[in-house]
């Protein structure tokens, strides 16, 4: 067994790390955003607001708002679709992990299979 002294967690390295995880979330989804209101606008000729809309919605998982979209729309909703469910994972993930990680260091979780 390891008997090296480990310091406890620093409630100041969680709030870093929590603001840092903050912002590659809000920078991620900012971008989600921007490709989606692209995409709604290039090829559904969709003012800026609407294609805002939509994509805001598949983004927050509630759906797209217009649906008689032309064939290449569908095509590119179909795959918006499919990377917004992808993109809230990674967020979720984003803003969780450095909680998780304060938590397992609060309670001195460490791999056993090191010691054996």
């Amino acid at each position: 067994m390891s008997t090296e002294r480990r310091s406890a967690p620093n409630p100041h390295v969680l709030f870093r790390r929590l603001l840092l995880h903050l912002a590659f979330s809000v920078a991620l989804l900012a971008a989600s955003l921007a490709v989606g209101m692209w995409g709604y606008s290039h090829y559904e000729n969709l003012p800026w607001r609407d294609a805002f809309l939509n994509a805001a919605m598949l983004l927050g998982g509630m759906g797209p708002v217009k649906v008689d979209l032309s064939e290449p729309g569908k095509v590119f909703a179909e795959l918006f679709a499919l990377y917004s469910g992808l993109v809230v994972i990674a967020v979720t993930a984003l803003l969780l992990a450095p909680g998780i990680h304060h938590i397992m260091k609060r309670v001195h979780w460490e791999d056993r299979s090191d010691t054996e």
